[in-house]
Order: C-alpha cells, then structure tokens, then sequence
C-alpha cells in the first residue's frame, strides 16, 4: 500500500511544455497484489469504480517491466482517493504516483523518486491521459511544495518550499473535463502569455503566476474567469483555473476562508478545502 498527494496548478505545461504546481493534502491510496497471470492487471477505483482504468494498468505494467518481470507476474490493483476525477485536480498524476510507489514495494524493490515520477508520466502517456507529461504536476504530487519544472526535458528547474499559512478552496463544477479533449492548438496562440507568468514563478512571485495563468488558460479553454475574480475580490491570495478545468483554484489566508467560500458558493458546484502539502508520497 502506498499514498500520494494531490496537487494544484501554478503555470499549466500545456502551452510552453515548462509548468509548475504545489502540493495540496488530498490524497490517493493504491494496494498493489501480484498474481501469477503474466501481465494481466485487475484494476479498481473503489472511489469511482466507472473510470477509466487504463493508468493504473499501465503504470502496473511499467513496473513490472523496469525490473523485466513483466513475464513473470500480474496484479491485481485497488485505489481509493478523495480527489475528484478529472476535474483538474492531479488525479491522474496521484494515482500513477501512488500505483508505482505500491508496485514496486509489492515485487520488493526500490527506485529512485525520479525514476518512480517517470514511470507514472511514461505510463500517462501510455494511457493518453495527458499532453504534456503532467510532469509538474507529477513531481509537486511526488515530493510535495512547491515544483516548476520542464516538462519537455523532465527536469526540475526549482523546488520551494510553502511557508505560508494559508487554506486552498476549490470550486468544483459538475461535469468532467478530460486531458486528451483538449485543444492544443489553440493553446499556441497564449504561449507568449504563459511564458510571462513562468518567469513570475522563477521569481518565486507563485500567486501573482497562478492568478495570470488561470486567466489566461480560461480565456483560451472558454471558462469563465469571474469565478477567480470574484475569489479575489473576497480576499483569496490567488485564484485561477486548475490544470486545463474545469476546477478553479483559490488560495486564501486563514481570515477570508469564509468569505472566498461563500463567494465560490455562488457559483453553484462542489467546494473542496485542503491544505498546502509538503508530504512526500511513500510506502505505507
């Protein structure tokens, strides 16, 4: 059994290919048991038992071939979690973090943290859960704080820490959003954009990087940007749109939790609280 934190947009990787996200307390749970079916993975989300299973089958399978043991073995794979799927929020990147953690202590191994982090982005890819790799968001999930990263060249470029005290709110909006539905091209047209508010974040300016790029990323995907704004208005530190939506994110001190909520409120949906995370995934 192994756990893996969930994680919030900074600068959305989809438009530059360089990215950076924090690590929030939601979290994802994965039981890994090997069988002896070569190579046939039994998976199951007990969270949300309709969704696609593709990831964890091939983070699974990943594994078992990194240690040539893909002939040798299957599993059977459970996962639990209180982030909500495909909304934005990192599920995906949790999951795969969570499921490689889980798989490699079942076959009583050990990597590396990058080389487990890359095994779920190689397996994200194999199951065309994402674009870019997610490989900010799979590192901030990972080791928790705050992570801007290349993604094209899966380096991390900086790590901060989160010394704030402060609360994260998401507006959660019914419907799902998925990765592969989006348009790609039309995000070439914000590059130039997106590019100021990295080198917001390399200043270590995070909030000021989060709030430009969730305006720019919801004017390019078509959501609506006043959810944030409003956010703002109530006193959030930061508010824009989470990975490519349809969830937004707010930052806000302790003293307007419950103002900036009563704000989203109005926006109707789901608010989900959580903490900035500075917890490293790990075998349970």
């Amino acid at each position: 059994m192994a756990i893996a934190h969930g994680a919030a947009t900074i600068v959305n990787a989809m438009a530059l290919g360089k990215g950076a996200a924090f690590g929030v307390d939601l979290w994802t749970k994965a039981e890994v048991k090997l069988t002896d079916e070569p190579r046939v993975i039994k998976a199951e989300i007990i969270s949300d038992p309709k969704e696609n299973l593709a990831l964890i089958e091939k983070t699974v399978i990943r594994v078992l071939r990194r240690f040539s043991l893909d002939n040798h073995f299957g599993a059977k794979v459970k996962t639990w979690s209180n982030i909500p799927i495909a909304k934005g929020l990192k599920s995906s990147s949790a999951a795969a973090n969570a499921v490689a953690l889980a798989a490699t202590a079942a076959l009583d191994k050990t990597l590396n943290d990058l080389e487990l982090v890359n095994l779920g982005v190689d397996a994200a890819f194999d199951a065309k859960v994402t674009i870019t790799g997610a490989f900010d968001d799979a590192c901030a999930s990972y080791f928790g704080g705050i992570v801007i990263t290349d993604n094209l060249n899966r380096e991390i470029v900086k790590q901060l820490p989160l010394t704030e005290d402060l609360t994260v709110l998401f507006h959660v909006p019914p419907g799902k959003a998925y990765t592969a539905d989006v348009n790609v091209d039309r995000l070439q047209t914000v590059k130039p954009l997106v590019d100021v508010a990295y080198k917001e974040a390399l200043k270590g300016k995070i909030w000021d990087a989060l709030t430009l790029n969730g305006l720019i990323y919801s004017s390019a995907l078509g959501y609506n940007p006043s959810i944030a704004i409003d956010a703002m208005g109530a006193g959030a530190v930061a508010a824009g749109l989470c990975g490519k939506g349809p969830t937004v994110t707010a930052v806000a001190p302790k003293d307007k939790i419950d103002s900036v909520k009563a704000e989203l409120q109005k926006h109707g949906g789901e608010i989900v609280q959580a903490c900035l995370s500075y917890e490293k995934a790990k075998v349970l």
